[in-house]
């Protein structure tokens, strides 16, 4: 046991530096598990993960830390993941929350566990401008990262010295693609998170001047890579990081809404305010996949995951078949984002 962290050790010259340090992850599914695998093999004292969903089996083919037998019992993520991660590293003390990570959850964690780091292993944006409107609250610095097809994207964003994700909409690639619409790859997943695993051990290990200032993307399938140096974009007048912060993200008009109709076996959900959507686009990468999907031009219907779906222009979606506001709105996000 000794000799466990030896090599890391040599590389940062430095004895178990991150055994103090603790770390939120959002989200246990493939960028989230692959990250709490990082950090768990590189001693981290402590992470906790929070994930709403359970393990289905078209996770296996990318979400390394989950197995047949997790998917055939539908054990939720983040209890799969701690068993998984405990059994790599007993030292590591890892806290498993089962529980849409909204606002009032996320900010509790952040109080009860007083992380030094959050990570972003979500699928959709809502959820990221919420990390990001608390990171600046509580003054924590985060990496997002994302990834969809062969592609991936990933940057730092810390209080106070770089622009934050809301500063970053104008070079941010457009909403809609999502891994349940035009699918993944592994490789992009874990090259994704080895730029965001990279990143947060520098942070954790208080090697600021080293941490990378610019967004990274890259497809693996077509060969490119890309970098912006993001310095210049920081809004003095961002709502989220500016001189006057207001957090909006954290505020009710800006969450997704859902409701059981009355005498229908049928949820509504609505998005977040702001928001702006493509009936076509969505209608062709689903066609790709081989969905029927009907759209006149105001409303787009498919069936999505056994369900029927009708999604509007102003991005109301109705799904039928359900009364459960938790499934109807994670459908909502595999397709939106």
């Amino acid at each position: 046991m000794s000799n466990r962290y030896s090599r890391q050790e040599l590389f940062l010259k430095e004895t178990l530096p991150f055994r103090k340090k603790r770390a939120l992850i959002v989200g246990a599914g493939a960028l989230g598990s692959a990250l709490a695998e990082t950090l768990v093999r590189a001693g981290t004292g402590g992470v906790t993960i929070i994930d709403r969903d359970y393990v289905d089996w078209t996770n296996l083919q990318r979400q390394q830390l989950y197995t047949e037998r997790d998917a055939r019992d539908q054990v939720p993520k983040a209890t799969a993941a701690k068993q998984r991660l405990q059994s790599i590293n007993s030292e590591v003390n890892i806290k498993a929350v089962v529980a849409d990570a909204g606002p009032e959850e996320l900010a509790s964690l952040i109080e009860e566990q007083r992380p030094h780091i959050l990570l972003d292993g979500t699928d959709n944006f809502e959820t990221r401008f919420i990390i990001n409107d608390l990171a600046q609250k509580y003054r924590l610095p985060w990496v997002y990262g994302a990834c969809v097809g062969s592609q991936g994207i990933s940057c730092v964003v810390i209080p106070g010295e770089t622009p934050c994700l809301a500063c970053l909409l104008a070079v941010l690639p457009a909403e809609g693609m999502t891994c349940d619409t035009v699918g993944i790859i592994a490789p992009a997943v874990q090259m994704t998170a080895a730029f965001q695993g990279a990143e947060a051990l520098k942070v954790l290990a208080g090697r600021k001047e080293e941490i990378r200032r610019e967004l990274v993307s890259f497809d693996l399938w077509k060969n490119t890579h890309s970098s912006i140096n993001i310095s210049s974009l920081k809004k003095e007048d961002c709502p989220s990081c500016g001189r006057q912060p207001s957090y909006p993200y954290l505020s009710a008009e800006r969450r997704t809404k859902t409701a059981v109709l009355c005498g229908r076996d049928t949820v509504q959900v609505r998005p977040p305010e702001g928001r702006q959507f493509h009936l076509n686009q969505l209608a062709s990468m689903l066609e790709k996949q081989g969905t029927n999907v009907k759209t006149n031009g105001l409303l787009l219907s498919a069936v999505v995951s056994g369900k029927r779906v009708v999604l509007f222009q102003d991005g109301r979606m109705l799904v039928h078949g359900t009364k459960n506001i938790s499934d109807a709105k994670k459908l909502y996000q595999q397709l939106l984002g």
